[in-house]
């Protein structure tokens, strides 16, 4: 039976509002929180957004060795911190997952201005395990976006930006984008991003329910591609009028793009296999019949993998012809030399092992450097809690 096509505005949820949810014991992680578009009128046009770095099709093979180096802590201090993105200016937006609030980050003098949170008709966050305030994205068309657990779904909205309001009250009110998608304890995606083509990419988990993984008539466990209001592209997906873009994924957690505009993915796996995944139009990736590279015909072979205890990888960025993976079980920064191929030019290398916890966000700065997040508080208060902060990094 053909599946019908995924709608992509809010009336997802009427389609799949009636999936049955479990709760599962996510075993592919560790530390905190059992980790392993209508409404709102336009604000006026802008000059569209730069494409992300790195996405010539020309230009050197990386080495096969290289280097990190940590040259400043930007701030510290934060409270679950999930989502980052940079602003043209320079400066850097960040999610706080238990708190539902977004702030601004100086790269300057690290100082925090409080933007607002996720509030009002479309519902506020709601944390808990995995879920909370997740993946925040721009794309200079003066909105914020942000991917959130409400109290019935993981959802999709984005709110007016106004820095000029006091602190606080910078966010209007949230619109939809895209909501409906299952919700669980663990493994409810959560990154989203803008890709060179100004479309909104969405990575979501299979909410402890495998099976959505293969349903195409689901989001859950998909790579979802759409316009900034949440409707289908109308080309360049498999299907014209859905969202989904890739499908057969478990809980993916970062986004990146490289040379000549490819698209890359990490994602958590079970008990075995971490991957890293080269991701294609229409292409099924595996789960739950195939965990790691399994040479199965159908089904789309990790570029790279780890095992949990290496990896539970989070997110991912590209620069200087690598691709470059935060661990959070794993407690390190992952480089993948692919430069402007398919496949690694040489084994991945680890760094920073140990010496920050867990490491959840990376966000390229467009030139040689990154941002990265840690991810050790538990957003209880505990006196002995680690604080999260911002490094900046320069790599090679």
């Amino acid at each position: 039976m053909r599946s019908r096509h995924l709608p992509g505005r809010a009336t997802t949820a009427g389609l799949i509002g009636t999936a049955l949810l479990t709760l599962l014991t996510s075993a592919c992680s560790g530390g905190p929180a059992s980790e392993n578009g209508a409404g709102e009128p336009s604000p006026p046009a802008t000059a569209e957004a730069p494409a992300e770095p790195g996405n010539s099709p020309t230009g050197s093979p990386p080495p096969a060795k290289g280097t990190v180096k940590v040259t400043a802590t930007v701030t510290t201090k934060l409270n679950t911190p999930w989502g980052l993105a940079a602003l043209p200016e320079g400066d850097l937006l960040v999610s706080s997952r238990d708190t539902g609030k977004i702030f601004r980050i100086s790269t300057e003098d690290g100082k925090k201005t409080e933007l607002g949170e996720v509030r009002g008709a479309m519902a506020g966050a709601v944390p808990g395990g995995e879920g909370g305030l997740l993946g925040i994205a721009t794309n200079g068309d003066g909105y914020i976006y942000a991917y959130f657990t409400s109290a019935s779904d993981n959802r999709v909205v984005r709110m007016l930006y106004n820095d000029k309001k006091p602190a606080g009250q910078q966010l209007g009110e949230p619109s939809r984008v895209f909501t409906g998608l299952p919700k669980s304890a663990v493994h409810n995606g959560g990154r989203i991003a803008f890709g060179p083509d100004k479309m909104l990419y969405v990575g979501t988990g299979d909410a402890t329910d495998s099976d959505l993984s293969q349903d195409k008539e689901s989001p859950a466990g998909k790579i979802l591609r759409m316009q900034p209001d949440g409707s289908p592209p109308g080309h360049g997906n498999p299907e014209a009028d859905s969202v989904v873009y890739s499908y057969g994924h478990r809980n993916v957690q970062g986004l990146a793009w490289g040379r000549e505009n490819r698209l890359w993915a990490s994602e958590f796996g079970q008990n075995k296999w971490d991957e890293l995944n080269l991701i294609e139009p229409g292409k099924n990736y595996g789960w739950p019949e195939v965990e790691g590279k399994a040479g199965r015909k159908g089904f789309v072979d990790p570029v790279a993998q780890w095992t949990p205890k290496e990896a539970s990888p989070s997110g991912l960025a590209w620069a200087k012809g690598s691709l470059w993976m935060a661990g959070l079980r794993g407690e390190r920064l992952w480089r993948i030399p692919v430069g402007g191929g398919t496949e690694p030019v040489a084994e991945p290398q680890a760094f920073l092992e140990g010496e920050y916890g867990r490491l959840r966000t990376v966000v390229s700065d467009g030139n040689d450097g990154l941002w990265l997040v840690t991810s050790n508080t538990d957003g209880r208060g505990d006196p002995d809690d680690d604080d999260d902060r911002i490094l900046k990094l320069k790599v090679r």
